[in-house]
């Protein structure tokens, strides 16, 4: 998982070392007695590892402190808003929350993700010779990635607004079950069984053909 974001400007070993604190992260959180099994909660957990630490040391198009802060701004109303109304919140939703400018916002949203630029004169990590420049055009392994992802991306368009506000919240905000609930004006055991039922739903999915929606 950490080779996949090789290149974009931060050293490989530094990402295996940040993919490791999720995966250890994973297994003590881990609940067996939940029914779910391992890699289904264990692979969102160290992806969510390997975004944060790209968002919060791949910076180097700086871009201003206050767009920096607007955009833990953002990301806090934002889940304020998901849970208030049930979907992903307009740009204009998220100023008026604030108290802000609308286009405050959306320059924060559009400079998010600025990371490392890598030279195409410097060489890859898996390169004894020459540069990155002279094996553009070759075939490159992570796209046989690209299919699955597709798929996933596919599968999990098909879930509802609420589905996908709860995957997230668990897997890549790394909410426990109780605080989901509390969110939803649920129980532990309601977002339990809500979340197998998501994961279920995405294996039948995953397992079959799927159609566009």
């Amino acid at each position: 998982m950490a080779a996949r974001y090789r290149n974009r400007g931060i050293d490989l070993d530094d990402l295996e070392q940040v993919a490791l604190v999720g995966l250890v992260k994973a297994a003590r959180r881990f609940d067996a007695a939940a029914g779910h099994d391992f890699l289904s909660y264990a692979v969102p957990t160290v992806r969510g590892e390997l975004r944060r630490h790209f968002r919060d040391s791949g910076w180097v198009i700086r871009v201003p402190r206050r767009v920096q802060q607007m955009q833990a701004r953002i990301k806090d109303a934002q889940h304020e808003l998901e849970a208030r109304l049930g979907r992903s919140p307009r740009p204009s939703e998220v100023a008026a929350h604030l108290g802000v400018e609308v286009d405050g916002v959306v320059e924060a949203l559009a400079a998010d993700g600025c990371f490392r630029p890598t030279s195409i004169d410097g060489k890859g990590d898996a390169q004894e010779r020459g540069t990155i420049a002279d094996v553009l055009g070759q075939d490159d392994r992570g796209f046989a990635t690209l299919e699955a992802r597709l798929v996933l991306d596919t599968a999990v368009g098909r879930l509802s607004d609420r589905e996908r506000l709860i995957l997230r919240w668990r897997f890549e905000d790394e909410r426990t079950q109780q605080e989901i609930a509390d969110l939803l004006g649920l129980t532990q055991a309601q977002v339990s069984r809500t979340l197998a039922r998501i994961l279920r739903r995405l294996r039948t999915d995953l397992a079959e053909p799927l159609t566009a929606a």
